[in-house]
């Protein structure tokens, strides 16, 4: 019992420690810097030029989308590596689990491909 209570402490204080710390040196941060607002200062900055224009810009949606299906596919990867490493080890159920998430991701890939979202024609 008392082995237990040893490593919910250590967990505790790292995650008061992980709190406390960034709270107490950004009000500290706060407290210590000048304060001096000016209109000059709130003014968009664009490498020493003035702004000629409004700073949104309109972006296409398909970027989002593309960036998305690259995230996903990113991830299965960073998932699929482990398990390749240690396939030997885990044995079919793993094989099966593996299977079942890559099914999930074609599925995925399948729905985008039906809604057109992986073409980039110009409208």
């Amino acid at each position: 019992m008392d082995k237990y209570f040893n490593n919910y402490l250590i967990v505790t204080i790292f995650l008061v420690l992980g709190i406390l710390l960034p709270i107490v040196a950004l009000t500290f941060g706060r407290l210590l810097r000048p304060n001096k607002p000016s209109d000059e200062k709130a003014e968009t900055y664009e490498s020493g030029n003035l702004p000629f224009m409004e700073s949104r810009v309109k972006f296409n949606i398909r970027y989002y989308l593309f960036a998305l299906m690259f995230v996903i596919f990113d991830v299965e990867t960073v998932f699929l590596y482990p398990w390749a490493v240690a396939y030997e080890k885990l044995g079919l159920f793993a094989l099966v689990e593996m299977l079942i998430f890559v099914s999930l991701l074609v599925v995925g890939l399948l729905y985008a491909w039906k809604k057109k979202v992986l073409q980039w024609n110009s409208i």
